[in-house]
């Protein structure tokens, strides 16, 4: 409606969008999001320093979606290593949820593999085609909400994210690596035997001789070096971020609540300081 604000009323208030919805496609330049097959947005409200992510059902899907690995090669090195480890984020924001392990978390170890492999492949030669396809596919499926099935999930680390973009606008990839580190290690405890699951499924650690708690640390340690490896910025002030800006970051997160810990805005601001 012509007297209504729309972010006021699908972002923040979560109404349902009952009005004629234009048909739109895509074409992906870029690896990360999965928005070639789903509903989901982001904002910025630039004003208010608000950052807020909306999942829209299946009506607003793009009807079509055109995945030519060729046009994501000119993509610079530190657009398309953000964008992996967002794709990477999404699937451990699903994967560090609930007991056990199901289908959807075997599926999930899979593509982490192999985002983690063709990464490797894709920045020794960025137009190896079949890296580049591979990546591009694991996006895909990593917020198709197939690897949301069955799954609680957690994606707090995406709303820490949220409110560190929008204070610094840092590329929300390598915001995502930055605090998923502290964050995984405040968290691991609570979720103890995923986390082993983790570390050994995905990152191949070995069990003899250790601890569950030594072993739930290496694969969060194994997380940290692929990071290091690939050039992915952990740092928040190498993203723009000073130490004044946190407590406020800390203070307009939202805290979901549905991962292994429930967290404070204390623990928020806890985690942004280990991530200086």
């Amino acid at each position: 409606c012509e007297n209504e604000d729309p972010f006021k009323k699908y972002w923040v208030e979560y109404q349902e969008v009952k009005n004629k919805i234009i048909p739109v496609a895509s074409i992906l330049t870029m690896v990360g999001t999965g928005s070639e097959m789903n509903g989901g947005s982001v904002i910025t409200h630039e004003d208010t320093k608000y950052k807020i992510g909306r999942v829209f059902p299946a009506n607003v899907f793009p009807k079509f979606s055109i995945l030519n690995p060729e046009y994501t090669f000119t993509v610079s090195q530190y657009q398309m290593v953000s964008g992996v480890f967002d794709t990477m984020s999404h699937l451990m924001e699903q994967y560090f949820s609930d007991q056990g392990a199901n289908t959807t978390d075997y599926l999930i170890e899979s593509l982490l593999k192999s985002s983690i492999d063709n990464l490797r492949f894709a920045l020794k030669n960025p137009s190896d085609y079949e890296a580049r396809s591979n990546l591009m596919w694991n996006a895909t499926l990593a917020l198709n909400t197939l690897t949301g099935l069955s799954k609680t999930q957690d994606w707090q680390v995406h709303m820490i994210e949220h409110q560190l973009g929008a204070y610094t606008d840092c590329a929300h990839g390598m915001g995502l690596a930055a605090i998923s580190l502290p964050y995984y290690r405040f968290i691991y405890k609570f979720g103890i035997d995923k986390f082993v699951r983790f570390a050994t499924q995905v990152w191949g650690i070995s069990t003899e001789g250790k601890t569950q708690n030594q072993i739930a640390l290496e694969g969060i340690d194994a997380l940290e070096h692929f990071t290091k490896e690939c050039g992915i910025v952990t740092s928040l002030e190498d993203l723009g971020a000073t130490r004044e800006m946190l407590p406020e970051i800390a203070q307009s997160t939202t805290i979901i609540g549905r991962g292994y810990k429930k967290l404070t805005t204390k623990d928020v601001l806890d985690i942004l300081e280990a991530c200086f």
